[in-house]
């Protein structure tokens, strides 16, 4: 039985949307979980399908699609939200201005281990609805950022999906053992945000493990900009 008011809301709404409109509603729920705001916890929409798959209301491959495209949909909005936001973040005055170098360090990551971090964190509670966003800010070419997300959000999918068809009525004993990992994937975020706060006030020295940075020690020098495609660099000498 779950104890929390709020949580019992949620599961109300949840429910009661698919029970209402389908896989529509499926789809609906998974774009809305997927770009993370507001949050709706994914393991109550795929197991509550799961349910409804035993009971034949849904389709095995009617709600694997629905989930997934739905989730995909709403990874991709919270991508462009991202990747549009850039020109904010690169204003020469505001306050949500980041230093260049930050986001050259940004950029850097995304392309040397963008696939990877993506088809990862499509795995973990929290942190797989809010990774689109830097992925846009960083650029991460479309395509690339379209197929990890795919490939990464079908095993936990058919996860969920299998657990609810498997527990059948009691779907919802899912739920609190995904609220610790909720939980813990909270303080990750934290600790990450904490980590990057410390990095851009030179607090920390670059590298890991985290170490402070040395009395004296020079702070980042911001990584040159990239030439655009199909430039050429002017030569040097007559």
């Amino acid at each position: 039985m779950l104890s929390l008011p709020l949580i019992e809301t949620v599961v109300s709404v949840i429910t009661s949307l698919m029970a209402a409109g389908g896989l529509a509603a499926l789809f609906l729920l998974m774009a809305v979980e997927s770009f993370g705001l507001p949050p709706l916890p994914s393991e109550i929409i795929l197991p509550f399908a799961g349910f409804l798959i035993y009971e034949g209301t849904f389709s095995w491959p009617g709600a694997f699609l629905a989930a997934l495209l739905g989730g995909v949909t709403g990874s991709f909005i919270a991508y462009a939200i991202g990747r549009w936001g850039r020109h904010w973040l690169e204003r020469p005055a505001g306050r949500l201005r980041l230093d260049p170098k930050h986001l050259a360090l940004m950029d850097d990551w995304f392309r040397r281990h963008g696939e990877g971090t993506v088809l990862f964190t499509r795995l973990l509670p929290i942190i797989r609805s809010y990774i689109s966003y830097p992925a846009g800010t960083a650029r991460m070419e479309p395509a690339r950022f379209g197929v990890y997300t795919a490939i990464g959000a079908t095993p936990f999918t058919l996860g969920l999906l299998y657990a609810g068809y498997v527990l059948r009525s009691d779907w919802s004993a899912l739920e609190p053992y995904f609220r610790v990992a909720d939980y813990v994937g909270a303080v990750l975020i934290v600790l990450g945000l904490l980590y990057l706060g410390l990095r851009w006030r030179n607090v920390l020295a670059p590298g890991w493990p985290p170490r402070r940075m040395r009395a004296g020690s020079p702070p980042e020098a911001p990584a040159p900009p990239r030439a655009a495609e199909g430039s050429t660099e002017p030569r040097s000498g007559p």
